[in-house]
């Protein structure tokens, strides 16, 4: 009885398996009815036998309608390097797989599958083909989230943690930790109107050609978005140069109107005045950031080091100052300090006294 059930358990595995090489398997002549659905087919069909898919090469018409299209496997094309130097050279993952899937256009819009190889020239591993590069897309709803709850003070450890309950394990996401970091720093850019940031450019271009001593510099993120601001005029780099012993950075300003912290370099004259050294816009307030606004700061005071430096206590601006100022005195600002004392000692019978 229990081998007539071992056989039976195998001939189902067996028919299973046939049935699920009919389906997925791509034929010749197989007609599509757009280009979605057939990429949808190989990838199903590549998830399956573990590999990843690409766009090898695509063929246009002269109204600009694609006509041909072959999709191949992650690992076709010429192996290279992803490294200048040789010696930290690494190789990628390139080494000329020919296995691929051709379809063109018909006249009657749908798409044919005309030619297809399935030999590989490598070994496959199906329960790795998650972690394919191809196959990590962060769903939309969960770019929101990672999204809201950044914005909402949560560390980016703890939104993971909760997508990953929410799919039932690490295992059931479609994408990495490394996805979620990237999509933040994506959003780490300044949250201007269209427009903003060239208005901004092109005042700053103007004030540098009515004054050469005018100061500015503007990063970009790698789609060329503007990231993180600094400039200062002449009259704030004179100022620095009689009275830059010790200075006031502060974050507070204008971060909810605007949606982006205004960070100015304050100083005091002889007079008792406040005096700006310089401003800064900045996209996130993280250690990064605060170091490029330092290093640009120090960049247009000609390398002079501060004695002392005023703060909030924030850990990334903490870090920040020990990288860029390591031998200036950081103090707490007195007014954040006396802030706080109402939330730390109210609980406390002698609270009044303290």
């Amino acid at each position: 009885m229990e081998i007539e059930d071992m056989n039976l358990e195998e001939n189902l595995n067996l028919e299973e398996n046939q049935n699920l090489d009919v389906v997925l398997e791509p034929k010749v002549g197989t007609l599509f009815n757009s280009e979605d659905e057939a990429k949808e087919c190989y990838s199903t069909y590549a998830k399956s036998r573990g590999f990843g898919v690409v766009i090898k090469f695509s063929k246009k018409h002269d109204n600009g309608v694609k006509t041909h299209i072959s999709y191949g496997c992650h690992r076709s094309g010429k192996p290279r390097t992803t490294a200048l130097n040789l010696v930290k050279a690494h190789p990628t993952a390139k080494i000329e797989c020919k296995a691929s899937m051709n379809i063109y256009l018909q006249v009657d819009g749908k798409w044919m599958l005309n030619s297809i190889e399935l030999n590989h020239n490598h070994e496959m591993d199906p329960k790795k083909v998650k972690y394919l590069k191809c196959y990590q897309n962060i769903p939309p709803h969960t770019m929101r989230a990672i999204e809201l709850n950044t914005a909402a003070g949560i560390t980016l450890n703890k939104i993971i943690a909760s997508c990953e309950i929410e799919a039932g394990g690490p295992d059931n996401l479609k994408w990495t930790n490394k996805d979620a970091r990237n999509h933040k720093d994506k959003q780490r850019r300044l949250q201007l109107k269209e427009g903003d940031a060239e208005a901004m450019h092109k005042y700053f271009v103007r004030m540098q050609k009515d004054n050469g001593d005018f100061f500015y510099v503007i990063d970009h993120d790698e789609d060329y978005r503007l990231r993180n601001v600094f400039w200062a005029d002449a009259r704030s780099r004179e100022l620095y140069k009689e009275f830059g012993e010790v200075v006031t950075f502060d974050t507070t300003y204008l971060v909810n109107k605007h949606n982006m912290p205004f960070a100015p370099f304050v100083g005091v004259n002889h007079h008792g005045q406040s005096i700006l050294f310089g401003c800064g816009l900045i996209s996130w307030e993280d250690t990064t950031s605060f170091v490029w606004l330092f290093e640009s700061f120090l960049s247009c005071m000609l390398d002079s080091h501060p004695n002392a430096i005023i703060t909030d206590q924030c850990r990334a601006m903490q870090n920040a100052i020990s990288q860029v100022f390591p031998n200036a005195h950081h103090r707490w600002c007195l007014w954040h300090i006396m802030n706080k004392v109402p939330d730390k000692f109210k609980s406390y019978d002698q609270y009044k006294p303290i």
